[in-house]
């Protein structure tokens, strides 16, 4: 695509518009270690709870939900988490989202050891997808999400966006 060609295109189609739709704080239990398997190094973090809050969507983080990370040879670790989110006033609503994490090598392993660091030192995103019932939040079964993540020792904190 050369410059020119972008530059004739309508405005819309030259960047994405976002709009806040929450913060989520999932704590996680200790990181279960599969070990080696054909496709990567696989590892399993189990969510026993966590909160939400936004503008339009509040909650809690359900029980059961847990986080498929396969660490990758290039360092970068994937992710493929499915969640239960439950709304304050008792909707409950799937979230499901793949991810990706990657940053220096002596950042990623404090980051496992669960040191504090910085989260503009490395790359943390995430594309949620919703299922919803009938209702007051079907909404969200239109939408498509991004994320952006920061590890902490107790878990991650995301800012969860609607793009328009």
């Amino acid at each position: 695509m050369t410059s020119a060609f972008f530059e004739s295109l309508p405005a819309p189609l030259k960047s994405v518009q976002t709009r806040p739709l929450f913060v989520m704080r999932l704590d996680v239990k200790p990181i279960v270690v599969v070990g080696a398997t054909p496709g990567s190094f696989r590892r399993v973090g189990i969510v026993p709870s966590g909160t939400f809050e936004g503008e339009r969507l509040s909650g809690k983080v359900l029980d059961g939900g847990s986080d498929w990370q396969a660490v990758r040879t290039d360092g970068s670790t994937t992710l493929d988490v499915r969640l239960l989110l439950q709304t304050g006033d008792g909707a409950t609503i799937t979230m499901s989202y793949r991810g990706v994490r990657h940053g220096p090598a002596e950042v990623m392993q404090r980051l496992d050891k669960g040191e504090a660091v910085d989260p503009s030192s490395y790359y943390f995103r995430i594309a949620p997808i919703f299922e919803a019932p009938a209702g007051q939040y079907e909404w969200l079964n239109r939408v498509v999400a991004v994320g952006t993540g920061h590890r902490f020792p107790e878990g991650p904190t995301y800012s969860v966006f609607e793009v328009m």
